[in-house]
């Protein structure tokens, strides 16, 4: 079964390097990429732009909007793009910049950090880049949930605070990241409430294979579970690593034992095809 990785990383940021070197063990590359991607029948994998400057690192106030995957200068084959967003660089330069990317082929959504900037995903400053998803047709990919800097404010990434922005802005798809983990529940709700939002399974574990067959062997993901199960549109959710947090086919594997098998064609393939239309460019 081909599969589809909604939620990859290739930028050059010291926390993923580090990651990847302590945490999970993977060749954070583009050669490790396509290695992993080739492994574990990836067709298309779903990259979300993110900047690191000297002054702050990441998140960083600093950093030029839109934000790209600047591991190496040559982007893997069958990856697409979203942009992310720096609310602090939203003037007219930094939208006329996005619209530019969304413009390009593999650009297929844009990406916004909730809880790595203050601001919630309702706030005027982000209402131009919600025009611009419509008039692309592209999704808006949200941060939510638990921040992997202690710099995060977790009150801007709470999933509930989506629910305002979904229903104001029908005519945007959004993907919630994460499922709002650690509050899922909270975020199964709303998928299940709001017809224009979706959500991805990704980074809910970092480390190795060994990490995720401990943690399945434990009551350490009950909570979603249940929260899968109370949502039950599987037509909605979407699989995604959060590479190179764990390794793509060991975490594909992994989320596979939440998913009933008659969902999981769609869980792991056909949703993202719906989500991103413009991952068909890059067959």
């Amino acid at each position: 079964m081909k599969i589809i990785d909604a939620h990859i990383h290739f930028s050059d940021i010291e926390t993923f390097h580090h990651t990847a070197n302590e945490l999970s063990r993977v060749d954070y590359s583009g050669k490790g990429l396509q290695k992993e991607m080739e492994e574990g029948d990836v067709e298309f994998a779903v990259g979300m732009g993110v900047t690191e400057t000297p002054e702050m690192g990441f998140p960083d106030h600093h950093a030029a909007s839109p934000m790209g995957l600047s591991l190496e200068k040559e982007l893997p084959g069958r990856v697409a793009v979203c942009p992310g967003i720096n609310p602090y660089q939203l003037g007219k330069s930094g939208l006329d910049a996005l619209e530019k990317e969304l413009k390009k082929q593999q650009v297929a959504g844009v990406k916004i950090y909730l809880g790595y900037y203050p601001y919630y995903a309702y706030e005027d400053v982000y209402q131009p880049v919600y025009d611009l998803a419509a008039a692309y047709d592209v999704p808006v990919v949200f941060h939510t949930g638990d921040t992997y800097s202690e710099r995060g404010l977790l009150k801007y990434a709470h999933p509930l605070t989506l629910d305002e922005v979904a229903v104001l802005r029908r005519d945007v798809n959004f993907v919630m990241a994460h499922l709002g983990d650690p509050w899922v529940l909270t975020g199964a709700e709303l998928v299940y409430k709001n017809p224009n939002l979706f959500a991805d399974l990704s980074g809910w574990v970092v480390g190795t294979n060994e990490t995720l067959a401990g943690k399945l062997k434990d009551n350490y993901f009950d909570h979603a579970r249940h929260a899968l199960t109370f949502c039950g549109h599987y037509e909605k959710l979407l699989f995604g690593t959060d590479w190179p947090l764990v390794p793509i086919k060991g975490y594909a594997e992994f989320i596979g034992d939440f998913i009933p098998s008659r969902h999981v064609e769609n869980v792991f393939y056909n949703n993202a095809l719906r989500v991103f239309p413009k991952l068909t460019n890059l067959r």
